[in-house]
C-alpha cells in the first residue's frame, strides 16, 4: 500500500508555547489513521498546518502529497489538491439548504450562472452515496446535528476528496448517529478507496474504524502503530496519551453524604414554542449534602431542559413546580436569584454559553461573581488577576498566561475555565451538564477529581452525562428519565448500563 501523505519534522511555534516539535505522520492511501491524544496535544494544529490553515512558511519541515512537496497558502490549495478537512464546528450555512451548501463556492455555473437542475441532480447522487434520504432543498437547519455531519462529507466528496480529515467527528452525535457515522467511513474507505486522519477521543470508534494510530503528547510524536497490532489495546493507547498508566479511569472516593439541601416537586415545564407540549413532566428528586447525584437517560430525555429550568427558568415557559433549598421555599425565576439561592449551571454548549471565547482567562472567570472583584461597581484589575491566577493554579489550566483568550484553549481547558467561573460564585449546588463532552481521558480524570473534591467539601453536584460509563464510575445515586419523566431511582453501585436501558425502553411501553 503507498503512502498518500507524509508530514516530516512540523515544528510550529506560537508566542509562549511551541505546540509542534517534530512531529512525524504518515497516511497510506485507503487507510484510515486515527490521531489521538490530550487536548493540547497538538492534534489540530497539525491538521490545521496540512491543509493550509497554517500556511506554509509560519512552520518549520515538510509536507510531502503523492511523494510531491507541499507549500500550500491557504485551504483553497490544499482543497485543490483534495485535501478536505471537517473542523468540529460544522462549517454550514443554516438558512441554506443542503444543495447550496454542498456546492457553496464551489457552485455549478453556465457564464455566471447557476445551473439549478444539476446542482439538484449532484446533490441527489452525492446524498445517496453517503446514505442521507433528504430532499435537496432541505433547509440544513431543519436537520439533525448526525445529517448535518453528513451533508459535511458529501461536500467533501463533492470536491473530489481523496485525503478527507475529520477533527472530532463524533462529539456532538448521539450513539446512533455515530455508529452510522463511522460506517460510512468504512464503507468509503472500502468501496471508494478513500483515505482519512480522523482526530478523536473516544478510544473505542478509533478501535472500529482505524487501520493506524499515531499518539501525540506535548506538541510531540509519541508512537505510530498498525492497529492489528494486538499487544497494544485501549491501556497502552491512554499511557502513551497522557504519560501515565490509568488503571482506575474514575477518582477513588469515600462519600460522606449529609442531609438533604434541595427538594424538587412536581416540577413541569411547556416547550417554549410548542403550547401544550410538556417537556418536564411532573418531576419529583432530591439532593443530598455531598452527593453526586447523575441523571441518565437518551439524548431528548428532557435533562437540559429540566437542568435550564431549574437555573432561572433559563428555558421553557410555563414552569409550575416548586424547589426548596435547606427547607426553605426557593426563587429561581431569574438566573441573578438561582445564584443567589447558591445553584450554578455548567452548559453542555461551553462555546455559546459557557465562555466568552474573545476575551482572556483574566476576564472569564470572575464574570459569575463580579461583585467580589470591583471597588464601588468598578472592577479592581489586580484582584481579578489575583482570582483568575489563583484558579489557574488550583484547577491546573494549561495556558501559557491568563492573558491567553479562551477561544485558543484546548476543550479540556476551556472547560476548566467554566468551571472556575461558577467554583468563585461558591455555590451550594452545581449543575453539570455533560461536563466532559470533547474532552479526552487525562482532562476527564482531573475533571471526575475535580468533582470528588467538591464532593468532599460538602458541595451537592448533580451530573447529566450521555456517557453511561462515566455516571456509573463517579456518582452515589442515579435518577433514570426519558420522554420528560424520572422512571427510575437508583443506587449507584447497584446500577449497571442493562438496569438504566431497561428502564428507559419499559417506561415508553
Amino acid at each position: 500500500m503507498d503512502t498518500i501523505l507524509e508530514m516530516r519534522g512540523i515544528t510550529k511555534e506560537f508566542p509562549g508555547v511551541k505546540a509542534l516539535d517534530n512531529v512525524n505522520v504518515s497516511v497510506r492511501r485507503g487507510e484510515i489513521r486515527a490521531l489521538v491524544g490530550e487536548n493540547g496535544a497538538g492534534k489540530s494544529t497539525l491538521m490545521k498546518v496540512l491543509s493550509g490553515v497554517y500556511p506554509a512558511g509560519t512552520y518549520d519541515g515538510e509536507i510531502l502529497y503523492e511523494g510531491q512537496p507541499m507549500a500550500f497558502r491557504g485551504i483553497a490549495d490544499s482543497e485543490e489538491l483534495g485535501i478536505i478537512i471537517i473542523h468540529q464546528e460544522l462549517a454550514l450555512v443554516p438558512e441554506l439548504s443542503i444543495a447550496e451548501n454542498i456546492f457553496l463556492g464551489n457552485e455549478i455555473a453556465h457564464r455566471g450562472i447557476i445551473d439549478w437542475p444539476e446542482t439538484k441532480r449532484r446533490t441527489v447522487a452525492l446524498l445517496e452515496k453517503v446514505g442521507l434520504d433528504e430532499h435537496p432543498e432541505t433547509k440544513v437547519d431543519d436537520l439533525g446535528l448526525g445529517k448535518q455531519q453528513l451533508v459535511e462529507i458529501a461536500k467533501a466528496l463533492s470536491k473530489d476528496v481523496r485525503l478527507l480529515i475529520l477533527d472530532e467527528p463524533t462529539s456532538s452525535l448521539n450513539e446512533r448517529d455515530s455508529d452510522a457515522l463511522l460506517d460510512l467511513l468504512i464503507d468509503l474507505r472500502d468501496r471508494e478507496g478513500l483515505s482519512a486522519i480522523m482526530i478523536s477521543h473516544k478510544l473505542n470508534e478509533v478501535s472500529k474504524v482505524a487501520d493506524s494510530l499515531t499518539v501525540l503528547r506535548d506538541g510531540m510524536t509519541v508512537t505510530s502503530r498498525d492497529m492489528s497490532d494486538s499487544s497494544y489495546g485501549e491501556a497502552e493507547i491512554i499511557r502513551d496519551m497522557v504519560g501515565r498508566s490509568m488503571s482506575d479511569r474514575y477518582p477513588a472516593r469515600t462519600p460522606k453524604i449529609g442531609e438533604t439541601v434541595m427538594e424538587v416537586r412536581n416540577w413541569m415545564v411547556h416547550h417554549p414554542t410548542h403550547t401544550g407540549r410538556l417537556v418536564v413532566d411532573n418531576v419529583n428528586f432530591h439532593l443530598r449534602r455531598g452527593e453526586v447525584l447523575g441523571i441518565a437517560g437518551l439524548m431528548g430525555a428532557g435533562r437540559t431542559e429540566l437542568a435550564m429550568s431549574l437555573f432561572g427558568q433559563e428555558y421553557g415557559r410555563a414552569i409550575t413546580g416548586e424547589v426548596r433549598i435547606n427547607g426553605a421555599h426557593a426563587d429561581l425565576t431569574t438566573i441573578p436569584k438561582a445564584i443567589k439561592a447558591g445553584l450554578a449551571y455548567v452548559t453542555e454548549d461551553r462555546k455559546s454559553y459557557g465562555l466568552v471565547l474573545d476575551e482572556t482567562i483574566r476576564r472569564n472567570i470572575p464574570l459569575a461573581n463580579l461583585e467580589a472583584v470591583a471597588k464601588r461597581g468598578v472592577v479592581d484589575d489586580r484582584r481579578e488577576a489575583s482570582v483568575a491566577d489563583e484558579y489557574r493554579r488550583r484547577i491546573n489550566i494549561k495556558c501559557a498566561s491568563i492573558e491567553q483568550e479562551t477561544v485558543n484553549l484546548s476543550g479540556g481547558n476551556q472547560q476548566k475555565v467554566v468551571l472556575s467561573k461558577w467554583l468563585f460564585a461558591d455555590p451550594e449546588i452545581l449543575i453539570l451538564d455533560e461536563p466532559t463532552r470533547g474532552i479526552d481521558v487525562g482532562a476527564k480524570f482531573e475533571i471526575y477529581t475535580i468533582i470528588a473534591e467538591l464532593a468532599a467539601m460538602g458541595k451537592s453536584i448533580i451530573v447529566i452525562s450521555s456517557e453511561m460509563p462515566e455516571l456509573l464510575g463517579i456518582t452515589d445515586r442515579l435518577y433514570v428519565m426519558n420522554e420528560g419523566r424520572f422512571v427510575g431511582e437508583l443506587p449507584t453501585p447497584e446500577a449497571t448500563q442493562e438496569k438504566i436501558m431497561a428502564m428507559i425502553v419499559n417506561s415508553g411501553e
